[in-house]
């Protein structure tokens, strides 16, 4: 039975939305949850909803990482606060995965200062998911996965060969996807397009047989969902991930006003709303929970700073599911299979 750690005091809602999400999570699923925090807090929330005591504990903490913090000084500050004593409690073997929503930059360093890397890792990535247009995978998953989206400003080839063999064994285990198509974004399809580190990726990737390697894609392609995997730096990355979150808000924002300001749009999006219902489902975040930091030889799940109880109920599913897969040892026979340059 797999044990996680749940970072209870990081995120915009916590302690009350993160517990509540364990609550309801403890009597629905087998699975052990450690709720790493300040004990009082996190016990008032857990009287306030019914629960199976038999799979929470609380691990009392010693503070709290503001999201706002620089995260090495914080960090310094607070080494025993709630975020970095769920990655040491995975590092003992307390646990075998943790969560958090909070501070991005100190789950990272956490993670870095209580775990190694695979052997073959020079760097590791954040990965994220996106809602696109078409499914993934046998059950029609509606969301791609991009890696790197923050941890590294600049990337060899090397690390976007080794960020493409995780994000194909994380697709294939948490969207049960057995071929997960992966692409380089990339400013053209030619395979000679773009800078030498992307020119000398794909050159690499094309010759792999362990892998469902697809080549170069554009921004174009990123909402449409023609690849299950998209590789790029961690900057590009991030700037494509923040774009996609503000396209989403405008639109809901439009919706709104023109729901307020015209008689025809309240009609249409009356006669539409069971449609729209269907798409914010098909679409909301929410049900995927997190994505993971990959490259470490112990597993992370970040959850959006804004998760509500059910993200972070999603968030430890898919870090069980990682763990009862194999998921990190799938990934270290892939690099094993891998000659990377030292």
């Amino acid at each position: 039975m797999s044990v996680i750690a749940l970072d209870a005091m990081g995120g915009d809602h916590a302690p009350e939305a993160l517990v509540k999400g364990v609550c309801w999570l403890s009597r629905n699923s087998e699975g052990h949850i450690l709720l790493v925090g300040d004990h009082d807090p996190i016990k008032a929330e857990l009287d306030k909803h019914p629960h199976n005591p038999k799979n929470v504990s609380i691990i009392q903490a010693e503070g709290v990482i503001p999201m706002d913090a620089k995260p090495k000084v914080a960090l310094d500050a607070l080494p025993r606060a709630s975020l970095p004593l769920s990655a040491q409690l995975v590092a003992s073997g307390e646990a075998q995965a943790f969560v958090s929503a909070g501070n991005t930059g100190a789950v990272i360093l956490s993670c870095a200062r209580a775990f190694k890397r695979l052997p073959g890792v020079k760097r590791t990535a954040l990965a994220a998911v996106y809602p696109t247009e078409q499914g993934h995978g046998p059950r029609g998953d509606p969301f791609s996965l991009m890696l790197d989206v923050g941890a590294n400003i600049r990337v060899s080839a090397q690390d976007l060969i080794v960020f493409a063999l995780m994000g194909s064994a994380y697709a294939s285990v948490v969207s049960d996807n057995p071929s997960p198509r992966v692409a380089l974004l990339n400013n053209g399809t030619e395979s000679n397009k773009g800078p030498p580190e992307l020119v000398e990726a794909h050159r690499i990737l094309s010759g792999r047989d362990d892998l469902h390697f697809m080549g170069n894609i554009e921004g174009v392609d990123i909402p449409k969902g023609t690849a299950d995997v998209v590789i790029c730096d961690g900057f590009t990355g991030n700037v494509v991930l923040k774009m996609l979150e503000g396209v989403n808000e405008t639109v809901q924002r439009l919706a709104r006003y023109a729901y307020r300001e015209s008689l025809s749009w309240k009609i249409a999006l009356a006669l539409l709303s069971r449609g729209i219902r269907e798409l914010k489902n098909l679409t909301d975040w929410q049900q995927y929970g997190g994505a993971p930091i990959l490259g470490f030889d112990h597993l992370c799940i970040k959850a959006h700073g804004r998760s509500s109880g059910r993200a972070i109920s999603n968030a430890i599913r898919v870090a069980r599911k990682a763990v009862d897969s194999g998921l990190l040892e799938r990934i270290a026979r892939l690099l094993e299979n891998t000659k990377l340059e030292s």
